[in-house]
Protein backbone atom coordinates (compact mmCIF):
# COMPACT_ATOMS: atom_id res chain seq x y z
CA UNK A 1 0.00 0.00 0.00
CA UNK A 2 1.32 3.37 -0.30
CA UNK A 3 -0.50 7.16 0.36
CA UNK A 4 -2.67 8.20 -2.29
CA UNK A 5 -0.98 11.33 -2.39
CA UNK A 6 2.87 9.25 -2.68
CA UNK A 7 3.72 9.33 -6.64
CA UNK A 8 3.65 6.16 -8.23
CA UNK A 9 7.83 4.34 -8.58
CA UNK A 10 8.71 5.11 -11.89
CA UNK A 11 12.06 2.93 -12.54
CA UNK A 12 12.35 3.44 -16.25
CA UNK A 13 13.73 7.14 -15.62
CA UNK A 14 16.72 8.21 -13.65
CA UNK A 15 19.07 10.94 -13.63
CA UNK A 16 22.03 11.39 -16.74
CA UNK A 17 24.37 11.34 -14.54
CA UNK A 18 23.25 9.28 -12.03
CA UNK A 19 25.69 7.12 -10.25
CA UNK A 20 25.96 4.10 -8.56
CA UNK A 21 25.43 5.47 -4.62
CA UNK A 22 22.34 7.56 -6.48
CA UNK A 23 21.15 4.17 -7.69
CA UNK A 24 21.61 2.29 -4.01
CA UNK A 25 19.24 5.47 -2.71
CA UNK A 26 16.59 5.15 -4.99
CA UNK A 27 16.19 1.86 -4.20
CA UNK A 28 15.59 2.70 -0.35
CA UNK A 29 13.86 5.07 -1.68
CA UNK A 30 11.43 2.40 -3.61
CA UNK A 31 11.53 0.00 -0.07
CA UNK A 32 10.09 3.36 1.75
CA UNK A 33 7.19 3.22 -0.61
CA UNK A 34 6.61 -0.29 -1.29
CA UNK A 35 5.95 -0.97 2.79
CA UNK A 36 3.81 2.07 3.26
CA UNK A 37 6.34 4.55 4.70
CA UNK A 38 6.22 8.12 3.28
CA UNK A 39 9.27 9.42 1.29
CA UNK A 40 8.31 12.79 1.73
CA UNK A 41 5.51 13.37 3.61
CA UNK A 42 3.85 16.57 3.99
CA UNK A 43 4.82 17.43 6.99
CA UNK A 44 5.89 16.22 10.82
CA UNK A 45 4.92 16.74 14.47
CA UNK A 46 7.93 18.93 14.71
CA UNK A 47 7.65 20.82 18.17
CA UNK A 48 11.30 23.07 18.27
CA UNK A 49 14.27 23.59 16.04
CA UNK A 50 17.44 23.00 16.56
CA UNK A 51 18.43 26.01 17.87
CA UNK A 52 15.62 26.58 20.40
CA UNK A 53 16.92 23.44 21.82
CA UNK A 54 19.98 24.39 22.19
CA UNK A 55 19.03 27.72 23.58
CA UNK A 56 16.78 25.70 26.28
CA UNK A 57 18.85 23.21 27.54
CA UNK A 58 22.31 24.79 27.46
CA UNK A 59 22.66 25.05 31.10
CA UNK A 60 22.81 20.57 30.87
CA UNK A 61 25.55 19.35 32.87
CA UNK A 62 27.04 15.84 31.35
CA UNK A 63 24.78 12.61 31.86
CA UNK A 64 21.80 15.06 32.28
CA UNK A 65 18.06 13.55 31.68
CA UNK A 66 15.13 16.14 31.51
CA UNK A 67 11.90 14.62 30.79
CA UNK A 68 11.14 16.52 27.72
CA UNK A 69 9.95 14.90 24.74
CA UNK A 70 10.54 16.87 22.34
CA UNK A 71 10.31 16.05 17.85
CA UNK A 72 13.11 17.84 15.69
CA UNK A 73 14.00 18.25 12.41
CA UNK A 74 17.14 18.44 10.71
CA UNK A 75 19.52 17.39 7.52
CA UNK A 76 22.16 14.41 8.56
CA UNK A 77 25.50 15.53 8.11
CA UNK A 78 27.05 12.68 10.35
CA UNK A 79 26.16 9.51 10.93
CA UNK A 80 27.87 6.36 13.04
CA UNK A 81 26.25 3.12 13.33
CA UNK A 82 27.60 1.06 15.91
CA UNK A 83 25.73 -2.38 17.64
CA UNK A 84 22.78 -1.10 19.65
CA UNK A 85 23.56 2.58 19.63
CA UNK A 86 23.75 4.90 16.68
CA UNK A 87 24.73 8.48 16.53
CA UNK A 88 24.01 10.97 14.02
CA UNK A 89 24.41 14.88 13.94
CA UNK A 90 21.12 16.99 12.55
CA UNK A 91 21.54 20.16 11.11
CA UNK A 92 19.57 23.40 10.20
CA UNK A 93 20.60 27.00 8.85
CA UNK A 94 20.16 29.11 12.00
CA UNK A 95 18.68 32.75 11.58
CA UNK A 96 21.85 34.60 10.21
CA UNK A 97 22.78 31.68 7.98
CA UNK A 98 25.56 29.88 10.49
CA UNK A 99 24.58 25.94 10.42
CA UNK A 100 22.87 24.70 13.91
CA UNK A 101 23.89 21.23 14.92
CA UNK A 102 22.17 19.14 17.40
CA UNK A 103 23.24 15.05 18.47
CA UNK A 104 20.42 12.20 17.91
CA UNK A 105 21.22 9.07 19.74
CA UNK A 106 19.13 6.24 18.47
CA UNK A 107 19.27 3.03 21.25
CA UNK A 108 17.59 -0.82 20.71
CA UNK A 109 16.23 -0.35 24.03
CA UNK A 110 14.72 2.92 23.06
CA UNK A 111 13.16 2.35 19.61
CA UNK A 112 13.05 -1.70 19.28
CA UNK A 113 15.12 -3.44 16.76
CA UNK A 114 12.80 -2.95 13.74
CA UNK A 115 13.04 0.75 13.51
CA UNK A 116 17.00 0.95 14.09
CA UNK A 117 17.52 -1.77 11.75
CA UNK A 118 15.52 0.71 9.38
CA UNK A 119 17.46 3.60 10.56
CA UNK A 120 20.77 1.30 9.95
CA UNK A 121 19.30 0.36 6.43
CA UNK A 122 17.69 3.22 4.97
CA UNK A 123 19.12 6.68 5.99
CA UNK A 124 21.99 8.34 4.51
CA UNK A 125 23.63 11.32 4.89
CA UNK A 126 22.00 14.49 3.21
CA UNK A 127 18.53 13.15 4.56
CA UNK A 128 16.07 15.27 6.35
CA UNK A 129 14.45 12.77 9.32
CA UNK A 130 12.51 13.38 12.08
CA UNK A 131 14.00 12.30 15.70
CA UNK A 132 11.16 12.18 18.83
CA UNK A 133 12.46 11.75 22.00
CA UNK A 134 13.82 13.26 25.30
CA UNK A 135 16.36 15.39 25.54
CA UNK A 136 19.17 14.81 27.76
CA UNK A 137 22.71 15.60 27.87
CA UNK A 138 24.97 12.37 26.95
CA UNK A 139 27.80 11.06 29.31
CA UNK A 140 30.63 13.02 27.00
CA UNK A 141 28.44 16.10 27.89
CA UNK A 142 27.02 16.11 24.34
CA UNK A 143 23.39 17.69 23.93
CA UNK A 144 20.79 15.62 22.50
CA UNK A 145 17.38 13.77 21.75
CA UNK A 146 17.27 10.42 22.93
CA UNK A 147 14.95 9.05 20.12
CA UNK A 148 11.70 7.45 20.71
CA UNK A 149 11.22 6.95 17.37
CA UNK A 150 12.10 8.17 13.68
CA UNK A 151 10.94 8.95 10.44
CA UNK A 152 12.27 9.78 6.75
CA UNK A 153 11.41 13.71 6.53
CA UNK A 154 12.84 14.17 2.48
CA UNK A 155 15.10 11.60 1.21
CA UNK A 156 18.57 12.63 -0.32
CA UNK A 157 18.83 10.86 -3.92
CA UNK A 158 22.33 12.62 -4.42
CA UNK A 159 25.36 11.90 -2.16
CA UNK A 160 25.89 14.76 0.27
CA UNK A 161 29.69 16.60 -0.45
CA UNK A 162 32.05 15.95 2.01
CA UNK A 163 31.87 18.50 4.61
CA UNK A 164 35.51 19.12 5.64
CA UNK A 165 36.33 19.17 1.72
CA UNK A 166 36.79 22.31 -0.29
CA UNK A 167 34.12 22.78 -2.86
CA UNK A 168 35.46 24.24 -6.25
CA UNK A 169 34.27 27.84 -6.92
CA UNK A 170 32.71 26.20 -9.93
CA UNK A 171 30.77 24.24 -7.95
CA UNK A 172 30.16 27.02 -5.65
CA UNK A 173 28.66 29.48 -7.52
CA UNK A 174 26.98 26.82 -10.14
CA UNK A 175 25.48 24.48 -7.22
CA UNK A 176 24.86 26.83 -4.99
CA UNK A 177 22.59 24.97 -2.86
CA UNK A 178 25.29 22.36 -2.68
CA UNK A 179 27.25 25.21 -1.67
CA UNK A 180 24.56 26.70 0.86
CA UNK A 181 24.72 23.30 2.47
CA UNK A 182 27.96 22.66 3.14
CA UNK A 183 29.62 26.14 3.85
CA UNK A 184 28.16 28.46 6.75
CA UNK A 185 30.02 31.67 4.99
CA UNK A 186 27.62 31.07 1.84
CA UNK A 187 24.20 30.93 4.12
CA UNK A 188 26.00 33.69 5.82
CA UNK A 189 26.23 35.56 3.01
CA UNK A 190 22.84 35.47 1.98
CA UNK A 191 21.64 36.93 5.31
CA UNK A 192 24.32 39.61 5.43
CA UNK A 193 23.58 40.67 2.07
CA UNK A 194 19.87 41.14 3.14
CA UNK A 195 20.48 43.39 6.02
CA UNK A 196 22.55 45.44 3.89
CA UNK A 197 19.59 45.71 1.46
CA UNK A 198 17.46 46.77 4.90
CA UNK A 199 19.82 49.29 6.12
CA UNK A 200 19.98 51.14 2.37
CA UNK A 201 16.59 51.26 2.81
CA UNK A 202 15.73 52.15 6.76
CA UNK A 203 18.17 55.01 5.73
CA UNK A 204 16.49 56.36 2.76
CA UNK A 205 13.08 56.09 4.90
CA UNK A 206 14.09 58.05 7.25
CA UNK A 207 14.71 60.74 5.03
CA UNK A 208 11.45 60.20 3.46
CA UNK A 209 12.21 58.23 0.01
CA UNK A 210 9.37 56.64 -1.16
CA UNK A 211 10.19 53.50 -2.91
CA UNK A 212 8.49 52.46 -6.12
CA UNK A 213 8.45 49.96 -8.79
CA UNK A 214 10.03 50.92 -12.64
CA UNK A 215 9.46 48.71 -15.71
CA UNK A 216 11.80 46.38 -16.48
CA UNK A 217 10.56 45.38 -20.13
CA UNK A 218 11.17 48.78 -22.33
CA UNK A 219 10.36 50.47 -25.50
CA UNK A 220 13.20 52.72 -25.61
CA UNK A 221 16.29 52.25 -23.90
CA UNK A 222 18.47 54.63 -21.46
CA UNK A 223 19.39 55.94 -18.15
CA UNK A 224 22.88 54.68 -18.95
CA UNK A 225 25.43 54.31 -21.53
CA UNK A 226 25.09 50.34 -21.75
CA UNK A 227 24.49 47.70 -24.33
CA UNK A 228 20.69 46.39 -23.39
CA UNK A 229 19.35 43.37 -23.84
CA UNK A 230 17.10 42.60 -26.44
CA UNK A 231 13.36 40.74 -26.65
CA UNK A 232 10.27 40.40 -28.31
CA UNK A 233 6.86 41.36 -26.99
CA UNK A 234 4.15 39.49 -28.65
CA UNK A 235 1.20 41.48 -27.59
CA UNK A 236 2.35 44.32 -29.60
CA UNK A 237 4.79 42.52 -32.22
CA UNK A 238 7.16 44.85 -30.67
CA UNK A 239 11.03 45.01 -30.08
CA UNK A 240 11.69 45.61 -26.64
CA UNK A 241 14.70 45.86 -24.37
CA UNK A 242 15.46 44.71 -20.12
CA UNK A 243 16.32 47.98 -18.69
CA UNK A 244 19.79 48.67 -18.00
CA UNK A 245 18.94 51.44 -16.07
CA UNK A 246 15.95 53.44 -13.61
CA UNK A 247 16.57 56.71 -14.23
CA UNK A 248 14.50 57.87 -16.60
CA UNK A 249 11.13 56.69 -14.96
CA UNK A 250 12.40 57.93 -11.37
CA UNK A 251 12.92 61.54 -12.69
CA UNK A 252 9.46 61.28 -14.20
CA UNK A 253 7.96 60.33 -10.91
CA UNK A 254 9.91 63.47 -9.52
CA UNK A 255 8.33 65.59 -12.25
CA UNK A 256 4.54 64.20 -11.21
CA UNK A 257 5.61 65.47 -7.30
CA UNK A 258 7.18 62.53 -5.73
CA UNK A 259 10.05 64.64 -4.56
CA UNK A 260 11.83 61.56 -2.68
CA UNK A 261 11.36 58.40 -4.89
CA UNK A 262 13.84 55.46 -4.95
CA UNK A 263 13.93 51.77 -6.83
CA UNK A 264 16.25 48.91 -5.48
CA UNK A 265 15.85 46.45 -8.59
CA UNK A 266 18.00 44.39 -10.83
CA UNK A 267 18.86 45.47 -13.86
CA UNK A 268 20.61 43.73 -17.09
CA UNK A 269 23.11 45.03 -19.22
CA UNK A 270 24.53 42.68 -22.41
CA UNK A 271 28.20 43.18 -21.51
CA UNK A 272 31.03 41.43 -20.37
CA UNK A 273 31.32 39.17 -17.29
CA UNK A 274 34.37 39.28 -15.05
CA UNK A 275 34.82 39.00 -11.26
CA UNK A 276 33.36 42.68 -11.00
CA UNK A 277 30.91 42.71 -13.59
CA UNK A 278 27.51 40.18 -14.14
CA UNK A 279 25.15 40.83 -16.97
CA UNK A 280 22.17 40.73 -14.33
CA UNK A 281 22.66 42.92 -11.03
CA UNK A 282 21.13 45.16 -8.42
CA UNK A 283 21.27 48.62 -8.37
CA UNK A 284 19.87 51.19 -6.05
CA UNK A 285 18.90 54.82 -7.88
CA UNK A 286 17.22 57.85 -5.63
CA UNK A 287 16.03 61.31 -6.80
CA UNK A 288 15.50 64.43 -4.47
CA UNK A 289 14.01 67.65 -5.20
CA UNK A 290 15.78 70.69 -4.12
CA UNK A 291 19.04 68.90 -3.70
CA UNK A 292 22.22 68.77 -5.80
CA UNK A 293 25.34 66.30 -6.32
CA UNK A 294 27.02 68.09 -2.92
CA UNK A 295 23.37 67.15 -1.01
CA UNK A 296 23.57 63.44 -2.51
CA UNK A 297 27.59 63.12 -1.59
CA UNK A 298 26.35 63.59 2.20
CA UNK A 299 23.35 61.14 1.27
CA UNK A 300 25.49 58.39 0.01
CA UNK A 301 28.41 58.94 3.07
CA UNK A 302 25.64 58.32 5.37
CA UNK A 303 23.90 55.14 3.76
CA UNK A 304 27.73 53.26 3.65
CA UNK A 305 28.26 54.55 7.06
CA UNK A 306 25.17 52.95 8.18
CA UNK A 307 25.72 49.94 6.62
CA UNK A 308 29.19 49.90 8.14
CA UNK A 309 27.52 50.37 11.48
CA UNK A 310 25.12 47.13 10.90
CA UNK A 311 28.00 44.88 9.79
CA UNK A 312 29.97 45.99 12.39
CA UNK A 313 32.98 47.88 11.41
CA UNK A 314 34.20 50.93 9.59
CA UNK A 315 37.56 49.82 9.03
CA UNK A 316 37.72 47.16 5.88
CA UNK A 317 40.87 45.23 5.43
CA UNK A 318 41.82 44.55 1.87
CA UNK A 319 44.79 43.31 -0.13
CA UNK A 320 46.24 46.69 -0.89
CA UNK A 321 45.84 48.11 3.06
CA UNK A 322 43.03 49.16 5.22
CA UNK A 323 40.57 51.23 4.02
CA UNK A 324 39.36 53.34 6.87
CA UNK A 325 35.75 55.03 6.51
CA UNK A 326 35.92 57.06 9.09
CA UNK A 327 38.47 58.77 7.87
CA UNK A 328 37.83 61.83 5.56
CA UNK A 329 35.95 61.07 2.25
CA UNK A 330 38.00 63.10 -0.48
CA UNK A 331 37.29 65.19 -3.20
CA UNK A 332 39.36 64.87 -6.60
CA UNK A 333 38.98 66.81 -9.74
CA UNK A 334 38.91 64.82 -12.63
CA UNK A 335 41.56 67.05 -14.72
CA UNK A 336 44.12 67.55 -11.92
CA UNK A 337 43.87 64.59 -10.65
CA UNK A 338 45.03 63.14 -13.89
CA UNK A 339 47.46 65.83 -14.31
CA UNK A 340 49.21 65.33 -11.23
CA UNK A 341 49.24 61.39 -11.74
CA UNK A 342 50.98 61.68 -14.96
CA UNK A 343 52.71 64.34 -14.33
CA UNK A 344 51.45 66.65 -17.41
CA UNK A 345 49.00 69.47 -17.05
CA UNK A 346 45.58 68.22 -18.90
CA UNK A 347 42.30 70.63 -19.50
CA UNK A 348 39.42 70.27 -21.34
CA UNK A 349 41.17 71.79 -24.08
CA UNK A 350 43.86 68.90 -24.68
CA UNK A 351 44.27 67.33 -27.89
CA UNK A 352 43.50 64.09 -29.09
CA UNK A 353 46.93 63.86 -29.98
CA UNK A 354 48.53 64.72 -26.89
CA UNK A 355 45.99 62.49 -25.19
CA UNK A 356 47.17 59.48 -27.53
CA UNK A 357 50.81 60.31 -26.78
CA UNK A 358 49.79 60.39 -22.89
CA UNK A 359 48.23 57.27 -22.80
CA UNK A 360 50.88 55.23 -25.30
CA UNK A 361 53.39 56.51 -22.65
CA UNK A 362 51.52 54.48 -19.69
CA UNK A 363 50.75 51.86 -21.89
CA UNK A 364 46.73 52.23 -21.59
CA UNK A 365 44.58 50.89 -24.56
CA UNK A 366 42.48 53.18 -26.19
CA UNK A 367 40.75 53.54 -29.38
CA UNK A 368 42.87 56.64 -31.96
CA UNK A 369 39.07 57.13 -32.91
CA UNK A 370 38.02 58.08 -29.30
CA UNK A 371 37.29 62.22 -28.87
CA UNK A 372 39.25 63.98 -26.28
CA UNK A 373 36.32 63.56 -22.95
CA UNK A 374 36.20 60.10 -23.62
CA UNK A 375 40.32 59.26 -23.64
CA UNK A 376 40.24 61.59 -20.57
CA UNK A 377 37.81 59.44 -18.39
CA UNK A 378 39.62 55.85 -19.69
CA UNK A 379 43.00 57.56 -18.88
CA UNK A 380 41.43 58.55 -14.97
CA UNK A 381 39.75 55.29 -15.12
CA UNK A 382 43.34 53.21 -15.57
CA UNK A 383 45.77 54.96 -14.10
CA UNK A 384 44.43 57.42 -10.93
CA UNK A 385 41.28 55.58 -9.79
CA UNK A 386 43.12 52.23 -8.99
CA UNK A 387 44.59 53.92 -6.67
CA UNK A 388 41.97 55.62 -4.68
CA UNK A 389 41.73 53.07 -1.86
CA UNK A 390 39.68 55.59 0.56
CA UNK A 391 36.37 56.50 -0.32
CA UNK A 392 37.00 59.46 -2.81
CA UNK A 393 34.68 61.39 -4.71
CA UNK A 394 36.13 62.20 -8.56
CA UNK A 395 34.21 65.17 -9.79
CA UNK A 396 34.55 67.55 -12.35
CA UNK A 397 33.69 65.07 -14.96
CA UNK A 398 33.76 65.81 -19.26
CA UNK A 399 30.24 66.27 -20.26
CA UNK A 400 30.36 62.96 -22.45
CA UNK A 401 30.84 60.90 -19.54
CA UNK A 402 27.23 61.36 -17.92
CA UNK A 403 24.62 62.75 -20.56
CA UNK A 404 21.96 63.32 -17.93
CA UNK A 405 24.08 65.46 -15.49
CA UNK A 406 23.78 69.44 -15.50
CA UNK A 407 26.18 71.68 -16.99
CA UNK A 408 28.62 72.81 -14.20
CA UNK A 409 27.26 76.14 -12.37
CA UNK A 410 30.81 77.45 -13.10
CA UNK A 411 32.84 76.25 -15.68
CA UNK A 412 30.56 75.39 -18.92
CA UNK A 413 33.21 72.34 -20.12
CA UNK A 414 32.37 70.61 -16.82
CA UNK A 415 28.89 68.64 -15.54
CA UNK A 416 27.83 68.09 -12.00
CA UNK A 417 28.32 64.72 -11.43
CA UNK A 418 30.94 62.46 -9.30
CA UNK A 419 31.79 58.76 -8.74
CA UNK A 420 32.58 57.10 -5.64
CA UNK A 421 35.81 55.07 -5.35
CA UNK A 422 36.76 53.26 -2.65
CA UNK A 423 39.20 50.22 -2.55
CA UNK A 424 40.13 51.47 -5.84
CA UNK A 425 37.01 50.74 -7.68
CA UNK A 426 33.61 52.63 -8.34
CA UNK A 427 30.57 52.03 -5.80
CA UNK A 428 28.25 54.58 -7.20
CA UNK A 429 27.97 57.76 -8.60
CA UNK A 430 25.38 61.11 -8.51
CA UNK A 431 24.80 64.02 -10.52
CA UNK A 432 23.13 67.31 -9.86
CA UNK A 433 20.59 66.41 -12.48
CA UNK A 434 20.03 68.46 -15.77
CA UNK A 435 16.07 69.40 -16.08
CA UNK A 436 16.53 71.46 -18.81
CA UNK A 437 15.09 69.91 -21.97
CA UNK A 438 16.30 71.68 -24.36
CA UNK A 439 19.52 71.20 -23.36
CA UNK A 440 18.88 67.04 -22.50
CA UNK A 441 17.13 66.87 -26.36
CA UNK A 442 20.65 68.13 -27.44
CA UNK A 443 22.54 65.73 -25.46
CA UNK A 444 19.93 62.86 -26.36
CA UNK A 445 19.78 63.74 -29.82
CA UNK A 446 23.63 63.05 -30.01
CA UNK A 447 23.65 59.95 -27.95
CA UNK A 448 20.62 58.48 -30.58
CA UNK A 449 23.28 59.94 -33.82
CA UNK A 450 25.71 57.45 -32.33
CA UNK A 451 23.53 54.46 -31.63
CA UNK A 452 22.19 54.94 -35.34
CA UNK A 453 26.00 54.94 -36.48
CA UNK A 454 26.45 51.51 -34.64
CA UNK A 455 27.35 52.66 -31.12
CA UNK A 456 25.80 49.58 -29.29
CA UNK A 457 25.84 51.08 -25.93
CA UNK A 458 24.71 54.56 -26.80
CA UNK A 459 21.34 55.43 -25.33
CA UNK A 460 18.00 55.97 -27.41
CA UNK A 461 16.05 59.26 -27.82
CA UNK A 462 13.30 58.67 -25.30
CA UNK A 463 10.27 61.44 -26.24
CA UNK A 464 8.08 60.82 -23.70
CA UNK A 465 10.71 61.24 -21.26
CA UNK A 466 11.64 64.86 -22.46
CA UNK A 467 7.89 65.29 -22.44
CA UNK A 468 7.72 65.36 -19.09
CA UNK A 469 10.77 67.35 -18.43
CA UNK A 470 9.35 69.84 -20.67
CA UNK A 471 5.85 70.23 -17.95
CA UNK A 472 8.68 71.57 -15.43
CA UNK A 473 10.95 69.33 -13.08
CA UNK A 474 12.19 71.05 -10.30
CA UNK A 475 16.11 70.87 -9.29
CA UNK A 476 17.16 67.75 -8.41
CA UNK A 477 19.91 65.43 -7.19
CA UNK A 478 20.22 61.45 -8.02
CA UNK A 479 22.24 58.76 -6.54
CA UNK A 480 23.07 55.31 -8.65
CA UNK A 481 24.55 52.78 -6.53
CA UNK A 482 25.57 49.32 -6.97
CA UNK A 483 24.07 46.66 -4.43
CA UNK A 484 26.40 43.87 -5.58
CA UNK A 485 29.34 46.00 -5.15
CA UNK A 486 28.43 47.09 -1.68
CA UNK A 487 27.94 43.94 -0.42
CA UNK A 488 31.56 43.42 -2.29
CA UNK A 489 32.94 46.00 -0.28
CA UNK A 490 32.08 44.91 3.51
CA UNK A 491 32.84 41.03 2.59
CA UNK A 492 35.95 40.80 0.33
CA UNK A 493 33.88 38.33 -2.35
CA UNK A 494 33.65 38.51 -6.10
CA UNK A 495 30.86 39.49 -7.36
CA UNK A 496 30.11 35.54 -8.15
CA UNK A 497 29.81 35.37 -4.65
CA UNK A 498 27.53 37.90 -3.59
CA UNK A 499 24.72 37.15 -5.82
CA UNK A 500 23.07 34.06 -4.69
CA UNK A 501 22.45 32.27 -8.31
CA UNK A 502 24.69 34.56 -10.72
CA UNK A 503 24.51 33.97 -14.43
CA UNK A 504 26.78 31.55 -15.67
CA UNK A 505 28.52 29.80 -19.07
CA UNK A 506 25.90 27.31 -19.74
CA UNK A 507 27.58 23.61 -18.77
CA UNK A 508 29.49 22.18 -22.20
CA UNK A 509 30.04 25.77 -23.46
Amino acid sequence: MTSPNTPALNTSVEPVDASEQMRIRMDKRAKLIERGTEAYPVGVERTHSLSEIREKYAHLEADDTTGDVVGVTGRVVFVRNTGKLCFATLQEGGVDGKGVRLQAMLSLANVGEEALADWKALVDLGDHVFIKGEVISSRRGELSVMADSWSMASKALRPLPVLHAELNEETRVRQRYVDLMVRDEAREMVYKRAAITRSVRDTLDRHGYVEVETPILQLVHGGATARPFETHMNAFDQKMTLRIATELFLKRAVVGGIDRVYDMGRVFRNEGVDSTHSPEFTTLECYEAWADQFVMAERMKEIILNVADVVGTRTIQTEAGEINLDGEWAWVSVYPGLSEAVGVEITPDTTVDELLAIAAKHEVKVDPAWEAEKIVVELFGEIVEPTLLNPTFVYDYPPSAQPLARPHREDGRLIEAWDLIIGGMERGTAFSELIDPVIQRERLTEQSRRSAAGDVEAMQLDEDFLRALEYGAPPMGGIGLGIDRLVMLFTGAGIRETILFPLLKPEGH
